[in-house]
């Protein structure tokens, strides 16, 4: 009889610590003001400004597209490059190519634009990409 009621006072106690655990996990996580929010609607926000040229404003003809294809592909293929530097904007119209977004450097800013310059040329390429503040450590 003894076991009978150890068996079931552990079974209890391993259901009330299993339901405790599960509330914990799914408690909502609150996000303090030391981290940086994950989203970058200010970003956004900038983007939506009246004049700024946006990739829905891009007119829908093959010389632009290609422009396009070839200049992300250029940046997709080099993997020296960070993920930032990979998801830029890239806004081609009636030739004229715009590059929005942030990037990890200098550097990174450099080489997107000189890859877009070689494909599109020189005069046909508008830098609006800036560098993102360094990741915080622990975050």
């Amino acid at each position: 009889m003894l076991r009978i009621y150890e068996s079931k006072a552990a079974a209890m106690a391993l259901a009330a610590t299993l339901i405790v655990s599960g509330a914990l996990m799914a408690a909502p996580r609150q996000q303090t003001n030391s981290q940086t929010s994950p989203d970058n609607s200010r970003t956004n926000q900038r983007d939506r400004q009246s004049g700024a040229p946006t990739a829905d404003q891009q007119p829908e003809n093959a010389a632009d597209r290609d422009t396009d294809a070839k200049i992300r592909s250029s940046i997709m293929s080099d993997k020296s490059l960070s993920t930032y530097a990979h998801n830029i904007k890239i806004i081609t119209q009636n030739g004229k190519v715009t590059l929005r977004g942030p990037v990890r450097s200098d550097e990174e800013k450099k080489v997107i634009v000189d890859k877009a310059r070689e494909i599109a040329g020189a005069d046909n390429v508008a830098d609006e990409m800036q560098v993102a503040p360094p990741k915080k450590s622990g975050s």
